[in-house]
């Protein structure tokens, strides 16, 4: 049998989405399986592990069956592929949006219910806020737990020089939709739905929007499609009507500072060495992004320095680091 060391290793790195250390724990217990001469345990254990591989990069090829040709490069080159691990169990956001996010998912899982009334799902969703406060976390969690993959839109490869080109990438991502279910992510939405009366905007972009709000309007796919920005306010007003709901994420608040300082700390086995509420205090006004990277900073330092050179002061210069000159 397994080493309860490696047992733990196996169900922690499980519990945390690391898919190459749980590999590696599993081939480190086939390993010691067959130098005791279990010969066909190790096999089974080895053939178990490539399955799982295999299932994981199930969706590596789904692209391919969507369109033949030159229509399959260019929206491989329009759609990255990203395997969702976190679930929205382990976000710290505000009970607002954690509501919101929730009511989303068990509309989906009662899909079918609506459909018989004459009802939707929510799956068109605008997400919008500051950087760093959860919005592409946010669609990466829902997609982990509706069991789907995520797509992120590569806005720079949709916008084309050529007129009517975009507009047929466009149409293209919109049918992949129909093909394959998915949550498909417009990051940085801004960039292509800035309102249409703008001085400033070239006709490519203006012709894009018009058919994004077409697409969308008529869009009756089992796909979630979600916008995200950081610029609600430069986006075209007939945007909003066309989304089933509208997520406002905002900076941290002090008791979700708190929790996710706490989480973090502990991991690193320091909960108790600092004074959570003065830490927290001073981290009023980081993102929840900035806060992670600071207590990244803090697990770098243990490392590289050791534990004796770790102080609460080090972590309140971490934290004044993190937040704006101005």
């Amino acid at each position: 049998m397994a080493a309860a060391e490696q047992i733990k290793s196996l169900i922690k790195s499980y519990g945390n989405g690391d898919d190459s250390r749980f590999y590696a724990t599993a081939m480190q217990i086939a390993a010691a399986e067959a130098k005791k001469g279990h010969i066909t345990l190790a096999d089974e254990i080895k053939k178990l592990i490539d399955n799982a591989k295999l299932g994981k990069n199930k969706f590596a090829g789904i692209i391919k069956p969507l369109h033949d040709g030159a229509a399959q490069k260019e929206l491989s080159d329009l759609l990255e592929l990203v395997h969702p691990k976190v679930k929205l169990a382990n976000m710290i956001l505000s009970s607002k949006i954690s509501k919101s996010l929730k009511r989303i998912l068990n509309e989906q899982s009662k899909t079918e219910l609506l459909k018989q009334n004459n009802l939707q799902p929510r799956k068109k969703l605008l997400f919008t806020g500051p950087p760093g406060c959860g919005k592409t976390m946010s669609a990466s969690a829902l997609a982990s737990e509706l069991s789907v993959p995520l797509f992120i839109i590569r806005l720079d490869g949709l916008i084309s020089k050529y007129m009517g080109e975009s507009i047929a990438k466009l149409r293209l991502i919109f049918n992949a939709m129909h093909q394959f279910r998915a949550v498909y992510l417009f990051d940085e939405f801004d960039s292509i739905g800035t309102t249409r009366t703008s001085t400033n905007e070239v006709g490519e972009i203006k012709r894009v929007l018009n058919s994004f709000l077409l697409q969308i309007e008529k869009d009756d796919s089992n796909s979630l499609i979600i916008a995200a920005t950081n610029l609600p306010e430069f986006l075209d007003s007939a945007l909003f009507r066309r989304f089933d709901d509208i997520i406002l994420y905002t900076l941290p608040e002090l008791p979700e500072i708190k929790e996710l300082y706490h989480k973090r700390l502990e991991e690193l086995n320091l909960s108790n060495n600092f004074n959570l509420d003065r830490i927290a205090t001073e981290s009023i006004g980081l993102s929840y992004s900035d806060i992670s990277r600071v207590c990244e900073d803090l697990a770098k330092d243990i490392l590289v320095y050791g534990m004796d050179e770790i102080s609460e002061d080090g972590v309140l210069d971490s934290i004044k680091h993190r937040k704006k000159p101005f």
